[in-house]
């Protein structure tokens, strides 16, 4: 019998622009880029020039630490530019596509005739590693350490999140083949959570259903549901979408960065899905679905929650699965402002009338203004309404705010990623950025503990 975690925790927020499951058709990309931001605990090196040409499934970038880590080219076509910021830093590596995909030939693989470090090493040559992310740390996977457990989400609870029973339709097989592969990668348990009632079947895993509000569909708090992480082990987390990808390439023998993007938001003509390549522009995917607007609009790469705000001419992150719109709210000007009695406003408590007319459950267009100004950490327990973790997350980023290790480790700090308290950030009086405060502690204690 499937075991059951109900979460009682937490916050469903309801924004106007789900998206329809319909398959739209969407522009031509000018241009794809790798983006080092979009990958955590990395150094990289480029190792192409300006004019070379490659396949998709060429090597862009290595990791510097660990050379055996590459993001190869999601296309093939011409490297048209290398960009840098300040002191080098890489920002991106450019490829103006071909007429036609050309793609590097890894060999179709039965996964069932492979061992462990076989399955790594195609995963590794492929360029499709830094899909698997490990914690602590929230980072890209040691390819020399074995980890304790695996654990894939299969559904999300975003706001304006995909359906993966949606997208994974035509992809079962693909899917399958991925779980296959990763159960080889541990010595420990494959766990695949699926959403209660989830028609998705999975085979050669332990398979978790969790039932309850965002965020469930987190990976963090479903490894602390299921076998939470102690000091000295590791665990990996890799995505459901993610999956589909890597058990593609054992299928196919080729590195197809392909997935359906979800176009979501209130500032869509269109809502629906689409079949993108990963580090597309931004333009391809919502250019032509934008309505006219008087005021101006916020596009997002990934979830109003965590994901990262991108103009048309910038690209689609690695690990996003949908496109989220919103209004700026720049140009809104509220008569007597927070004092208003807020008949249509969105609020996670009771300080406006609207919780007495559909409260949280109602469908409302919420701009991206951040109403208030930053004062500071009130100790009033409103971050555990929506935090379902066993743990004191005030405690825990204050303890990262003073850097004290030996609290951090004690509250709990191996378990978490800056997306567990994206909810608090919602709900937080003070107006912190937590999740910048939660990437920043686990960066520095990964190089204090490495």
């Amino acid at each position: 019998m499937t075991n059951v975690i109900k979460l009682k925790k937490g916050l469903d927020i309801q924004l106007k622009g789900k998206p329809a499951e319909v398959l739209l058709s969407n522009g031509r990309s000018a241009n794809y880029a790798i983006v080092p931001d979009n990958f955590n605990g990395i150094t990289p090196k480029v190792v192409v020039r300006v004019g070379d040409k490659v396949k998709a499934g060429s090597v862009l970038i290595i990791d510097k630490t660990y050379p055996e880590i590459k993001f190869v080219s999601p296309v093939s076509g011409e490297v048209t530019a290398v960009n840098r910021g300040e002191k080098r830093k890489v920002l991106s590596v450019v490829v103006k596509p071909d007429a036609e995909n050309q793609y590097e030939d890894f060999g179709k693989k039965s996964v069932s005739s492979l061992n462990g470090e076989e399955i790594k090493e195609a995963l590794l040559n492929a360029g499709l590693w830094p899909c698997i992310k490990q914690r602590p740390y929230d980072i890209i996977a040691r390819p020399n350490e074995v980890p304790r457990d695996i654990f894939v989400s299969a559904f999300y609870t975003v706001p304006l999140a995909p359906n993966f029973d949606f997208v994974i339709k035509g992809q079962e097989n693909d899917f399958q083949t991925g779980i296959d592969a990763l159960a080889k990668l541990t010595d420990g348990k494959l766990y695949v959570s699926l959403k209660k009632g989830s028609a998705i079947k999975v085979n050669n895993a332990e398979v978790v259903e969790f039932e309850g509000p965002h965020p469930a569909g987190n990976l963090g708090i479903q490894i602390n549901q299921i076998k939470p992480v102690n000091k000295g082990e590791t665990v990996w987390a890799v995505r459901p979408d993610d999956v589909i990808q890597i058990g593609r390439l054992f299928n196919t023998g080729i590195a197809d960065f392909t997935r359906l993007i979800a176009l979501t938001g209130s500032e869509l003509s269109k809502t629906g899905y689409v079949k993108a390549i990963s580090g597309c522009d931004i333009n391809s995917l919502v250019g032509d679905k934008l309505q006219p607007t008087q005021g101006n609009v916020r596009i997002v790469s990934g979830d109003v929650l965590t994901g990262t705000k991108v103009s048309k001419e910038e690209f689609l992150g690695f690990y996003d699965t949908q496109i989220s719109t919103l209004p700026e709210g720049d140009e809104t000007h509220e008569f007597l402002g927070w004092a208003a009695l807020g008949v249509n406003k969105f609020s996670a408590g009771y300080t406006f009338l609207s919780s007495l007319f559909g409260g949280v459950k109602k469908e409302r267009v919420i701009d991206a203004r951040i109403k208030g100004g930053k004062r500071a950490m009130i100790m009033s327990n409103e971050y555990d309404k929506v935090f379902p973790m066993d743990i004191f997350p005030e405690y825990l980023l204050k303890a990262i705010i003073t850097f004290d290790i030996d609290k951090m480790e004690n509250l709990g700090i191996y378990e978490v990623a800056p997306e567990d308290f994206a909810l608090c950030e919602v709900v937080d009086t003070s107006k912190i950025e937590l999740q910048k405060i939660v990437r920043n502690g686990l960066d520095l204690l990964y190089k204090e503990m490495n």
